[in-house]
């Protein structure tokens, strides 16, 4: 119940940021090329939380297959948002999808 629920918060956030969820069969860019896949990260985003999250270097062109790649990225999103407690890296949708009230809903769960 708890994976569902952070489960839909994702596809929540990404449904306000690119429009969709899921897989896409074109890459999804945003902010002029600088934002990529559903959840909208940037490379260096995602090669930051790689790091801290399994230790591992990830170069541009690796960072942004994991954004384009709809799993991997919900996952890493789930990582930030509601491990690291940290849903500011998307301020507007994070706010619409009422991120910061579901986090602790679920911490209640």
């Amino acid at each position: 119940m708890i994976e569902e629920r952070k489960d839909e918060v994702i596809r929540q956030l990404a449904i306000c940021e690119s429009g969709g969820y899921g897989p896409s069969e074109r890459p999804i860019y945003g902010g002029r090329g600088a934002y990529l896949g559903r959840l909208q990260f940037s490379a260096r985003t995602v090669m930051a939380y790689v790091q801290k999250r399994d230790g591992i270097g990830l170069n541009p062109k690796d960072a942004a297959a994991l954004a384009h790649d709809y799993d991997r990225a919900a996952d890493l999103a789930k990582y930030m948002i509601f491990d690291l407690e940290e849903p500011w890296h998307w301020p507007l949708c994070a706010k619409k999808a009422h991120v910061q009230s579901e986090m602790q809903a679920i911490k209640q769960l």
